[in-house]
């Protein structure tokens, strides 16, 4: 059985003394089939955690893992047929309503 496996993600913005650490050591398995919600308050990663565990955006440190293959050990090839193939979303911008 699949499952997605992301272990200490961290994803900062900025540089020097001015950092913004909007993703700070999350880690977590998904199975596969399994439906899940990240929640949380405005600001507070969310978005920042899914495009790192999508390959979207890689993290700061840390290892998205998908069955058991590090999906940023990919090239852009694999990775965009991993994505097509492997992930989906509901994304909850408001330009996707007509």
């Amino acid at each position: 059985m699949k499952k997605l496996l992301a272990n200490n993600i961290k994803k900062y913005y900025g540089k020097d003394d001015c950092i913004v650490k909007a993703v700070d050591g999350i880690s977590l398995e998904i199975e596969n089939g399994k439906f899940t919600a990240i929640i949380g308050t405005s600001g507070s990663g969310k978005s920042t955690l899914l495009h790192c565990m999508a390959g979207l955006d890689k993290p700061t440190e840390g290892s998205v893992f998908l069955d058991q293959r590090d999906i940023y050990a990919l090239n852009d090839d694999e990775l965009s047929k991993i994505r097509r193939q492997e992930f989906g979303f509901i994304f909850q911008s408001f330009n996707l309503i007509p």
